[in-house]
C-alpha cells in the first residue's frame, strides 16, 4: 500500500531479489537506497523514451544504418563512446 510523504514523494512497496537488495544496501547504505533507485528508474525511463524515438524513426524511414549509429554515438559520447562500442 502506498502512503503519502512530505514533499513530492510517495512511499511505495516493491519486491527485489534478496541478493540484489544486499548489493544495493552495501553500495548505498540504508539512507541512499531510495535515491539510487529513483535515479535508476529515471535513467530507465530516459532509455525507454530514446527507444521509442528510434522505433518511430525506423518505422518511418527504415532501420538505422551503421554509419548513422556511429555518427549518433560520436555525437553523444565523443570518440571514446565510438571506440567503446567496438571493444565489446
Amino acid at each position: 500500500m502506498a502512503t503519502q510523504r512530505a514533499g513530492n514523494t510517495e512511499n511505495v512497496s516493491v519486491s527485489l531479489p534478496v541478493e540484489l537488495l544486499a548489493v544495493l544496501r552495501e553500495r548505498t547504505g540504508k539512507r541512499g537506497l531510495s535515491s539510487y533507485i529513483t535515479e535508476a528508474v529515471r535513467h530507465q525511463l530516459e532509455m525507454d523514451g530514446l527507444a521509442e524515438i528510434v522505433a518511430a524513426q525506423e518505422s518511418e524511414h527504415g532501420p538505422l544504418t551503421e554509419a548513422e549509429i556511429e555518427a549518433a554515438s560520436r555525437e553523444l559520447f565523443g570518440d571514446a563512446g565510438h571506440a567503446g562500442r567496438h571493444a565489446a
